[in-house]
């Protein structure tokens, strides 16, 4: 929680640039979130793209050598990627520091067979193609979270709006949470406050969205941001390091994620990529540090929520009907 009594956060080069007449504009109270995660911080830490127990034990290393503290870590290739002993392992690492893990759930467009995802317009993306993709991403949200996994990735409306009905019938533990892929992630207020309503506990907004965008969006939604403080190169590339302060500020609460851009992609995860995996996941710890660096010299480095923080508090959902009505 910030404390009223510290000195404001200082901006990037103002004293400076001030003495030469180029002070920016005040800024806005008006701009500011309203909102914070229930246990008052503004923000957490997300380290992405952790594929598997061996990438993890590196991130967990590096992040203590680092004093990096972490929040979530979260998978990409998906649970049916990885092996019962794979993802037992993962849960207990992650238990033992109090860090919510969260698991990509099943078959995508992007892998599939259907052609227009390889079109120049993309197609469907990453969407679930048909019945029987929403019920693989189904069947892994169940193995997963009976494995203990308490926080699952989609990247399809429909499959959200299916686990978070299974959810609310107790199929799928209520403490789950279920969190948007940036790669469908909403770029307006009213689409992100629809993902919020149909069962979003977080929510991927694009790294190229304005700051004023994240006001927008804090006016009529106050779910859980995630945002690529630098986004891998097939979201973008674009480094926000110095902006990290006043996304804060504007999109609280937010979770800061450390991706890692001029890196080569790594899903689907095999050992053909091991010695990639490893060494991105060492350097988006160290990225971490940078931003969290950054932070702390500019005086802003207030307000992180404490470690082991994960539910996002009450959110805004669609009436759930009861199918014997």
């Amino acid at each position: 929680m910030t404390d009223a009594s510290a000195p404001a956060p200082r901006r990037p080069g103002e004293q400076a640039l001030a003495t030469l007449g180029l002070a920016a504009p005040a800024l806005s109270p008006a701009d500011a979130s309203a909102h914070a995660f229930p246990d008052g911080g503004l923000w957490r830490t997300e380290i992405p793209s952790v594929e598997g127990p061996e990438s993890l034990a590196e991130v967990l290393k590096e992040s203590a050598r680092l004093d990096v503290p972490i929040h979530r870590i979260s998978q990409g290739s998906g649970v049916w990627m990885l092996s019962d002993a794979d993802i037992t392992e993962m849960v207990d690492a992650c238990a033992s520091r109090d860090i919510e893990l969260c698991l990509f759930t099943g078959p995508r467009g992007t892998w599939d067979i259907g052609g227009s995802t390889r079109t120049d317009s993309g197609g469907a993306g990453l969407r679930a193609r048909g019945h029987d993709a929403l019920a693989g991403c189904v069947e892994d949200a169940l193995r997963a979270t009976g494995l203990g996994v308490k926080c699952l990735l989609v990247a399809d409306e429909g499959v959200l709006w299916t686990l978070h009905q299974l959810r609310a019938r107790g199929v799928l533990p209520a403490d789950t949470t279920l969190k948007v892929s940036a790669l469908i992630g909403p770029v307006n207020p009213a689409s992100y406050a629809v993902f919020e309503h149909l069962g979003a506990d977080s929510v991927n907004i694009p790294s190229d969205l304005a700051l004023a965008h994240f006001t927008e969006i804090r006016r009529v939604s106050r779910a859980p941001m995630d945002l690529y403080i630098e986004a891998p190169d097939d979201l973008g590339g674009y480094i926000r390091m110095y902006e990290a302060a006043e996304l804060i500020r504007r999109g609280a609460p937010i979770y800061l994620k450390f991706g890692l851009s001029k890196s080569p992609g790594i899903y689907p995860f095999g050992a053909q990529l091991r010695e990639t995996a490893l060494s991105s996941a060492r350097e988006r710890v160290r990225r971490g540090r940078l931003v969290l660096d950054l932070l702390g010299r500019h005086g802003a480095d207030g307000g992180m929520s404490p470690l082991g923080s994960r539910l996002p508090g009450p959110l805004n959902r669609f009436s759930l009907t009861d199918d014997k009505d």
